[in-house]
């Protein structure tokens, strides 16, 4: 039992290594002249035939289709906006800076859940969580110092570009992924984690279809090495690091401080893609303001996981909130 928590915590730290491969992969394809667009619409094409895979053992097929029959425009707006909207912005910037930045930008996302609260839910859901914030706060803090350090305090218009739309996609993303849960909650279905991933991801097949159009027409079919690339990224981070997340959320969801630990290890991807940029990219390190913001981003993730997990934990409906912005 005792080990339980350590083991989790272990499946967490291999969760986030594998969900930093968007970052990487998506930094490498851009370095090597793949289109983003294609980066974006391979990651979610091959991901469905991935997750297809998976769902037979995990609910089957028939409680998605019944769902999706049942709600088509909710399924097919908030997956156009959870996954397809969300990894353009996420993707684009790639090409404008390291994936270390990217990385570390997007852990914007422990905050942006909180603050969408007000607008998703009514009731104690709805309060902003006044500790958790003070701590956001010096995430965002470590961000500006992040952004500022690798610029050299001058940014271009294509880095304040770049810098909007991951912060978007920070958002976009847990907004996607609880509105399709709050539908959930309030038609009477349910579905599981693999099952719901699998749903949006069908969901936003005809909106990558239409954006993979489009870039044949402006670019061409993509390079083998960028699908490749591509499907790398589908396996590592839309397949893998998300059953080893759910898994390991689910092990200790009744414990308070191993939930938190557990949901803290999501800083790691910083550290990983620094690592890992450096090794294979030939990225610069981050130093001076750059590495106190990196430091100030692991440290305030840490502490929220810690807070979030003693307020979640025992609540079922608050750790699947939890776990629903780690979903794709």
């Amino acid at each position: 039992m005792r080990q339980k928590p350590l083991v989790a915590i272990g499946l967490a730290l291999g969760s986030a290594l594998f969900f930093t491969s968007t970052y990487v992969l998506n930094r490498a394809m851009a370095d090597g002249g793949g289109h983003w667009a294609w980066s974006a619409t391979l990651r979610y094409l091959l991901t469905l035939p991935m997750l297809a895979l998976a769902l037979p053992f995990s609910g089957g097929f028939a409680p998605v289709w019944r769902a999706l029959r049942s709600h088509p425009w909710v399924w097919l707006g908030w997956s156009g906006i959870g996954f397809t909207l969300f990894c353009v912005c996420l993707t684009w910037p790639a090409s404008h800076a390291p994936a270390w930045l990217v990385a570390g930008t997007f852990q914007l996302t422990v905050i942006a859940g909180m603050l969408l609260a007000p607008l998703l839910y009514r009731g104690r859901r709805a309060r902003l969580p006044g500790r958790a914030l003070a701590i956001g706060l010096l995430i965002v803090i470590g961000v500006g110092f992040m952004q500022a350090g690798h610029y050299e305090g001058a940014l271009d218009r294509t880095a304040w570009l770049a810098l909007a739309a991951v912060a978007l996609a920070a958002f976009l993303y847990p907004l996607g992924n609880r509105a399709i849960l709050l539908h959930l909650e309030r038609s009477g279905e349910f579905l599981n984690a693999t099952q719901r991933v699998f749903g949006m991801t069908l969901a936003s097949q005809p909106l990558w279809l239409v954006i993979a159009a489009w870039t044949l027409v402006e670019v061409g079919p993509p390079p083998p090495g960028q699908v490749w690339l591509s499907g790398a990224v589908a396996l590592c981070a839309g397949t893998i690091a998300t059953i080893l997340f759910f898994k390991a959320t689910a092990m200790v969801q009744d414990d308070p401080a191993a939930l938190g630990a557990v949901e803290s290890m999501q800083a790691a991807e910083l550290v990983f893609s620094t690592a890992l940029g450096i090794a294979f990219l030939g990225e610069r390190m981050p130093d001076g303001w750059a590495i106190l913001g990196a430091l100030l981003v692991i440290g305030g993730i840490i502490a929220i996981g810690l807070l979030v997990g003693r307020q979640a934990a025992g609540d079922a409906r608050a750790a699947r909130v939890i776990r629903s912005d780690r979903g794709g």
